[in-house]
């Protein structure tokens, strides 16, 4: 089934444009070449939104992404982006990362590698950990807010994310980076270009290395990654293959830390692994971790008939095995397959200490096609996509303390298959209709089957077994787009639009349901209008956006007992705000950047069920609370980069301060359950050396969190009620918090030959 359907999909491509290709050979001899740069470019145009495009957009291309890649994971990249928060498990900016847009995480993000989806299958997530020093082989990327224009992949419902790799370069040469800094961090990457061969051929190639003890205890990384690609070109062809990966094992720190831990222990604490205390109260830990190896495989060939028709194909395959290892104490045996003993004494054990291995062992593969064509005023992008995502779930224990039972080790406490199947469609149109006003439309169409099949890594109390998903889903959306451009004049334009999109629930939508009703596909109608100022040395953005969704997932606070935050439906929210980005440069020596945020997050009305206990022992009941016009979780009113950057000469300083305002921790707006506002501050000194024979040397020194900040930019919380024999109920909270590592550095040296 699976060679299949890959072969349907790759049918279906190459018949549509290899038909277009054949019937276009006599214009394709006599047009005039097409520059590689451009063929490279083609690769990602049908997923981008063109310079006009009516869409709330930034871009950052090479250098831009070379300055400021000193070490930290691509999240921690994009905070001149208005509404972008980076957050870090480990606390230093490495490792398991991650982004939120607009208030929504990065499940809700369309995330595309040359026009790839990148975003996991089934969670919708992206693990920056299995691609470490990726932003060392980027070309470029667009951060698209809000719906933004049609890609491949999950719908977005609060930006899209599309990268492009690096461009061939024409000229031999190299390059070689190193960084040492706190936290024992080393990070190191040899780079490596072969230049155009007999005119013909093309290889560049990346080697990197990462290491960092993380601030959290036992929260480290340890990460390799690579990446290849070659090249042919003949005529107006450009065949292209692009592999990269990487390996990774990382200490767990998902569980986060209770504020009062932190009073006890200090910020650094990790429970994670804890195994007993001995005699003198010394705790005793195993290393958890997680352990996981990624693989990308593209294989892309792009033509160019004339300056006027291109069309690119890509086929491509990801490959992704690996798994946690943790001790985990006082776990119920029932929930790992287990049953109940007895012991010497006459006593019901049902818990143990144990050690489990959760697995993933996946495939991701399809096709991609696109077809651009352009003419004086009119632009024209055809897109078609078929992918499957095939993925074992399984779970072993390999350790029980002293079980008596017969077991054999290691003992499979679950297993559950799952794919999901997608195919998809879009076409796009750019009319500049008269003088300077234009019209932009998008239609896409996205099918989606999702099964899911065996016992899971839950246990069902009420059927006393581990809880069995068995299920076959279909889901077909239409998603519409249509905007307004105009150019008042050469430095001043306004944009309008609106989009409508849709998209399914992600796997844990339905594993963690629990008491929750059964998730539904959430809708989203994205209003956008902005006003844009292009003058030589100041530019400005300002957009206003509302997003009415219906059903939307949003985020209640809970999370997995693998560091995953949990969703659930809610009936009627909006976002609203006003973002802005700016920058400035009175002067050849001074450059001032702003992006800033502000917005209103608001659930019509939200149903929270709390579980309840008492009076009796045994006593356990679901308590249903309504709140009206509530703030949504994890979504701060205000979020603001500000960037001042002086260069004299050969040596650039730059000083960024971020503001984060509080945010809640689920959608009740408690203030027990919320993240106080934080503004931290950064530094980055660097200095080109020249006359060294070298193309280039540049040493750098970042310094984060330069004001030594006690501060937080992730948390999560849960609370539940207890009740008296008189049937008043007394509510308790709970909170977990990742803090953030205080003053910090990192020393960057950047060879170029």
């Amino acid at each position: 089934m699976k060679k299949s359907y890959t072969h349907i999909v790759s049918s279906i491509l190459l018949t549509v444009f290899g038909g277009i290709s054949f019937a276009s050979a006599q214009q394709t001899a006599s047009s005039d070449s097409i520059k590689l740069i451009e063929l490279e470019g083609v690769q990602v145009v049908a997923v981008r939104a063109a310079k006009q495009a009516p869409v709330t957009k930034i871009e950052l291309n090479k250098k831009q992404i070379a300055e400021i890649n000193t070490g930290v994971d691509i999240p921690y990249l994009l905070s001149l982006t208005p509404g972008v928060i980076a957050t870090s498990e480990a606390g230093t900016g490495v490792g398991y990362t991650s982004l939120r847009l607009r208030g929504a995480d990065a499940s809700r993000i369309n995330f595309t590698i040359n026009g790839v989806p990148l975003s996991d299958s089934e969670s919708q997530q992206v693990f920056w950990v299995n691609m470490p020093d990726f932003a060392s082989s980027l070309e470029s990327l667009q951060i698209q807010r809000g719906i933004g224009t049609s890609s491949n992949g999950a719908g977005a419902f609060g930006g899209t994310i599309n990268m492009q790799t690096n461009n061939f370069g024409y000229k031999t040469g190299g390059e070689f980076n190193l960084g040492i800094g706190s936290y024992s961090h080393v990070r190191s990457n040899i780079k490596f270009s072969s230049g155009r061969i007999a005119d013909r051929f093309a290889i560049d190639a990346r080697l990197s290395t990462q290491k960092n003890e993380g601030y959290i205890d036992r929260s480290g990384v340890f990460l390799n990654s690579y990446y290849l690609q070659a090249g042919y070109f003949t005529g107006n062809s450009m065949f292209k293959f692009v592999t990269f990966g990487g390996k990774e094992r990382t200490g767990i720190a998902w569980n986060g830390i209770s504020p009062s831990d932190i009073d006890k222990y200090g910020r650094r604490f990790n429970s994670a692994g804890l195994m007993y205390r001995d005699a003198n109260g010394t705790p005793h830990y195993y290393r958890n971790t997680d352990n996981y190896s990624q693989r990308h495989y593209q294989l892309i060939f792009t033509h160019g008939f004339s300056s006027s028709l291109t069309m690119n194909i890509t086929g491509h395959l990801t490959r992704g095995i690996g798994h946690t290892d943790e001790y985990r104490t006082g776990r119920k045996l029932l929930e790992y397959n287990l049953k109940n003993y007895t012991d010497a004494n006459g006593k019901e054990v049902k818990k143990t200490s144990l050690i489990r291995e959760k697995y993933l062992d996946n495939y991701f593969y399809g096709a991609i096609g696109n077809l651009n064509w352009q003419t004086k005023g009119f632009k024209l992008n055809l897109g078609l996509s078929g992918n499957r995502y095939d993925n074992k779930h399984y779970g072993k224990l390999t350790f029980v303390k002293d079980y008596p039972l017969p077991l054999t080790l290691p003992f499979e406490y679950y297993r559950n298959d799952a794919d999901k199947t997608e195919a998809s469609a879009f076409l796009k149109a750019d009319w500049l209709i008269a003088g300077s006003l234009g019209m932009y439309g998008d239609v896409q169409y996205r099918y989606i089957r999702q099964t899911m099949e065996g016992p899971t890594d839950r246990y069902d109390s009420k059927n006393k077994r581990m809880q069995i998903l068995d299920f076959d889903k279909t889901f077909n959306f239409f998603n519409p787009k249509f905007g307004l451009y105009f150019d008042i004049n050469r430095n001043h334009s306004l944009y309008a639009s609106i989009a409508m999109a849709s998209r399914e629930p992600n796997r844990k939508a339905y594993t963690e349901a629990g008491n929750l009703p059964e998730p539904k596909k959430e809708s989203m109608i994205d209003y956008e209008a902005g006003y844009k100022i292009r003058y030589r040395n100041f530019n400005a953005a300002l957009n206003f956006y509302y997003m009415d969704y219906k059903d939307q997932l949003v985020l209640d606070g809970r999370q997995s007992d693998v560091g995953e935050a949990l969703t659930s439906n809610v009936d009627k929210s909006y976002r609203t705000g006003a973002e802005l980005s700016m920058t400035y440069a009175p002067c050849r020596f001074f450059r001032w950047d702003v992006a800033a945020a502000y917005s209103k997050n608001k659930i019509k009305e939200y149903t929270q069920y709390a579980e309840v206990y008492g009076p009796g022992k045994e006593d356990y009941t679901i308590d249903r609370h309504v709140y009206k016009d509530t703030d949504i979780s994890f979504s701060p009113s205000f979020v603001a980069t500000n960037v001042f950057t002086f260069m004299l000469n050969d040596l650039s300083l730059a000083w960024t301060t971020q503001h984060v305002d509080k945010q809640y921790l689920d959608n009740t707006q408690s203030n027990e359950r919320s993240m106080p506002a934080y503004t931290v501050h950064n530094a980055r000194i660097a200095y080109d050396f020249k006359g060294l024979g070298l193309e280039k040397m540049t040493l750098g020194v970042e310094i984060r969190n330069v004001l030594n900040k006690d501060y937080y930019s992730n948390a999560g919380a849960g609370f539940a009620y207890s009740k008296d024999t008189g049937g008043k109920l007394t509510e308790s909270s709970w909170k977990w918090v990742y803090p953030q590592a205080p003053i910090n550095f990192m020393v960057n040296l950047n060879v170029v030959f």
